[in-house]
């Protein structure tokens, strides 16, 4: 088995740790990490974005979450944002997001939740059902095969599947 990959590891070092204390995980501690107000208005954000069939309502209701959507991204039904922390995803221009695919920004975990940014690429393709973890960049023009997890970069012009999500091989 080969060793991760070097951009594995500056995932994991663009993420915010917060340590949380008690004897519940992480998640338990969500309404001191965000207002709760503000994750109800988020959500019904989202659950919009996720419904409306226009993508010009899409972006533009992205953006009211904070989101930085460039000129003629696409957003597929039941495509998701992140709904604790929106503002920490750019896609970049005339980029495709599949039929529910989801961005993360954050990870509760036992004893801590992670933050980072996610940044997808210009003419960059989420497939349908792929999720993206918090702080991975995608690069321009890269391809996310449907059903994929990404769990670390991808460069520019790659294409990658599976779980996690791997290069392909284009000249089989």
């Amino acid at each position: 088995m080969s060793s991760p990959p070097a951009d594995s590891e500056r995932r994991h070092d663009r993420l915010e740790r917060h340590p949380t204390s008690g004897r519940h995980n992480s998640l338990w501690s969500w309404p001191e990490a965000k207002s709760p107000l503000r994750i109800v208005l988020n959500y019904i954000v989202v659950w919009l974005v996720r419904l409306s069939p226009s993508l010009r309502l899409k972006n533009w209701l992205v953006r009211q979450l904070g989101a930085t959507v460039g000129e003629g991204v696409s957003w597929g039904l039941e495509s998701t944002p992140d709904v604790f922390w929106p503002e920490r995803i750019t896609v970049e221009d005339h980029a495709i997001i599949g039929y529910d695919a989801t961005i993360l920004c954050h990870e509760f975990l036992q004893d801590e939740y992670r933050v980072g940014d996610v940044v997808i690429g210009e003419r960059a393709m989420i497939g349908a059902g792929a999720v993206i973890l918090p702080g991975v960049e995608i690069g321009a023009g890269a391809q996310v095969a449907a059903n994929s997890l990404v769990a670390r970069d991808v460069p520019a012009d790659a294409t990658v599947a599976g779980i996690p999500a791997e290069p392909v091989d284009h000249d089989d």
